[in-house]
């Protein structure tokens, strides 16, 4: 069992890309709205809190990414067909050099 969870919003059209995946049983209802959870550990969860600092984790340890990593998540979900993909994912959604100004060598 995860640590931590993502949680993406099925709107009609993802859930339909969720069913023709075959994760039909992975759809949970929280907070009045369908769902899939993607679980990670502890550490993903720091990498994802270092990449997104306003994600707000809730009494549950799950959180909302922002559209467009939640967009990216959700295509790693479908087209691998399952929701253990944060180890992935997480390589895409993470960039630890985000921000930082180019450094290169000066040769003496």
């Amino acid at each position: 069992m995860a640590d931590f969870y993502v949680n993406i919003v099925l709107d009609d059209e993802r859930l339909k890309k969720v069913e023709a995946a075959g994760l039909a049983g992975e759809v949970k209802e929280v907070g009045g709205k369908k769902v899939i959870q993607v679980g990670m550990s502890k550490m993903d969860q720091k990498k994802l809190v270092k990449g997104f600092p306003d994600v707000a984790f809730d009494a549950s340890n799950a959180c909302e990414l922002p559209e467009q990593a939640a967009n990216t998540l959700f295509g790693f979900v479908v087209d691998l067909k399952t929701v253990d993909v944060m180890k992935f994912a997480i390589m895409k959604l993470y960039n630890p050099l985000a921000g930082k100004p180019l450094r290169s060598a000066t040769s003496a």
